[in-house]
């Protein structure tokens, strides 16, 4: 059976609000027709009153109004998981004003909600499945014929592993001390613990059949080269020390 949508509180609270405001602004104001006011210039008065309390209160009412967009529109809910900026976190709280996330470092985070909805706001929450792109390198001594199988072999591991889907494996580029190869695929999982599970499989088994294959993975090597120190000739020495012996004599 089809769920009933969820009824945003936020949406409810503003709703009631401004509903009880025009019901108890339409009631005084037949009251005072029937008592005989004129109520014309009241009216009047009214809408010149509300505009400076409007421009008074402007930021808070931006805020209030983004929260009525908040619950109509629903770009997030309680319990989604946002990003945005430098912010990531779980959604704790949807009020008229603010909006508080939970960070993953676990500090609350406080935002007001005019400035969240001019935000590209990033919901990995409603996130089907994730493009995953990783490199990974071989030898440079690596002979072509083995260069060929690995596109293959990269293939059917990401597709034994289950919950993926292979998109392409190619050697990409030649780098001082490696071969790299790009691997793109899908993970059909929004879950981040499972993805990581999944990739390390992937990772792991890429790994056994190289050894398996005698394919050397690629290694940072660090190259230091050291001072050469030239050592005095013993010819060099004994010359020396005879124009020494000379300047001596002639002394």
């Amino acid at each position: 059976m089809p769920q009933a949508p969820i009824k945003n509180p936020v949406t409810l609270v503003i709703l009631g609000m401004i509903l009880r405001v025009l019901v108890w602004s339409m009631m005084l104001l037949s009251i005072l027709a029937n008592v005989g006011v004129d109520i014309t210039a009241l009216v009047a008065s009214l809408g010149v009153g509300g505009i400076a309390i409007a421009l008074a209160v402007q930021t808070v009412l931006s805020d209030v109004f983004a929260s009525l967009s908040i619950g109509f529109d629903k770009p997030f809910e309680i319990g989604d998981f946002v990003v945005f900026n430098d912010v990531a976190g779980t959604i704790e709280h949807i009020g008229l004003k603010t909006t508080r996330i939970r960070s993953l470092s676990g500090e609350q985070i406080v935002c007001a909600n005019a400035q969240l909805l001019q935000q590209t706001i990033h919901n990995y929450k409603r996130m089907q499945t994730r493009r995953i792109v990783f490199t990974f390198g071989v030898a440079t001594a690596t002979p072509p014929e083995k260069l060929r199988l690995i596109g293959d072999m990269v293939k059917k591991i990401i597709t034994d592993v289950g919950e993926t889907q292979f998109d392409r494996a190619h050697l990409l580029a030649f780098d001082q001390d490696r071969l790299t190869y790009e691997v793109v695929h899908i993970v059909n999982t929004a879950d981040y613990n499972k993805y990581m599970d999944i990739q390390q499989e992937i990772n792991i088994r890429i790994i056994e059949k190289l050894i398996e294959n005698d394919i050397e993975l690629a290694l940072p090597s660090l190259v230091v080269r050291a001072p050469v120190q030239v050592e005095e000739t013993r010819e060099y020495s004994n010359n020396a020390d005879a124009k020494d012996a000379d300047n001596r004599v002639i002394q």
